[in-house]
């Protein structure tokens, strides 16, 4: 019988102690700077130098819980009350993407670049997935309109911070906040570490995912499912811009589709032929300008 109790228990405890060491490689924080910046030469070089150049003001934010997270304003070339707030990719840094906070000052606008919480020169333990910096991205907001009462602002964001910026789509957010982009991000996290376990790993949803969600509840203080860019989507009703790679096997086509049928308000999408993921405005930059240039005169 106690043989019998160890043969059945041993498996369950392995299974706990990697799921656990699953969540804390995926989750916890990442201190060192991740830099992966364009080479010379590459698609977007020309205007990641040119941003990486430009003389930016560094901002800094109190959050909720007492950390202190970083960020990059680069100012309009012409004063404008038009802000674009950028938020960035999984355990990323503002360097790698500074091609898109030059395409937005290029359009004639100011733009603020955060480091999220847990990422880069911000303070915090885990990583949110852009769940758990609502209240974060909030006070990005707060703090600039505190700067300028007449800002009217436009949220841009990429990967996570797609998803990030969905999330904070369904929010009770101030009338400055005008309209929303988002390229290749996630329609939840629980749909997207699913994904990822079977396409890359071949493993099942059942158990890994339902226990790294648990661990993620324990110690970061939500779930998997909650943190869900379909539920928030379906409460915006302003305009919002989905832009998606038809290659993208990181975050599969089908989310963007599932995304945009989720919002309320004025929508439109862009599928970027022959795009990866992270890869659309590379593989067609005119294009991509176009598209974002067009929506933001309409709305902005």
């Amino acid at each position: 019988m106690v043989s019998f109790l160890i043969f059945l228990l041993v498996p369950i405890f392995f299974i706990l102690v990697v799921s656990l060491g699953l969540f804390v490689f995926i989750e916890s924080k990442n201190r060192s700077i991740w830099v992966k910046q364009p080479k010379e030469g590459a698609a977007l070089y020309p205007e990641w130098s040119a941003f990486m150049q430009a003389e930016k003001e560094e901002w800094q934010l109190q959050t909720h819980d007492n950390l202190v997270l970083k960020a990059w304003y680069l100012p309009a070339r012409v004063a404008t009350d038009k802000t674009i707030l950028l938020f960035n990719g999984y355990k990323s840094v503002r360097e790698r993407y500074g091609a898109f906070g030059w395409l937005f000052h290029a359009l004639g606008y100011n733009v603020l670049m955060p480091d999220y919480r847990a990422g880069a020169r911000s303070q915090g333990t885990f990583i949110g997935f852009g769940w758990l910096d609502l209240k974060d991205n909030k006070g990005w907001i707060e703090k600039i309109i505190e700067k300028n009462a007449q800002s009217q602002i436009a949220l841009f964001g990429i990967s996570m911070g797609a998803s990030a910026t969905m999330m904070l789509s369904g929010e009770t957010l101030p009338e400055n906040v005008k309209c929303f982009i988002e390229d290749c991000g996630y329609d939840s996290v629980w749909n997207e570490l699913s994904y990822k376990a079977k396409h890359d790993f071949h493993l099942p949803q059942f158990p890994l995912i339902h226990l790294l969600s648990f661990w993620s509840k324990l110690f970061a203080g939500y779930s998997w499912k909650e943190a869900s860019a379909l539920r928030q989507l379906a409460k915006n009703d302003k305009p919002f811009l989905f832009i998606h790679g038809d290659q993208d096997t990181f975050v599969p086509l089908e989310m963007a589709y599932r995304n945009y049928e989720a919002t309320q308000g004025p929508r439109e999408i862009y599928i970027a032929k022959g795009a990866r993921h992270i890869r659309s405005y590379e593989m067609d930059k005119e294009k991509y300008k176009e598209v974002v240039q067009v929506f933001l005169n309409k709305y902005f």
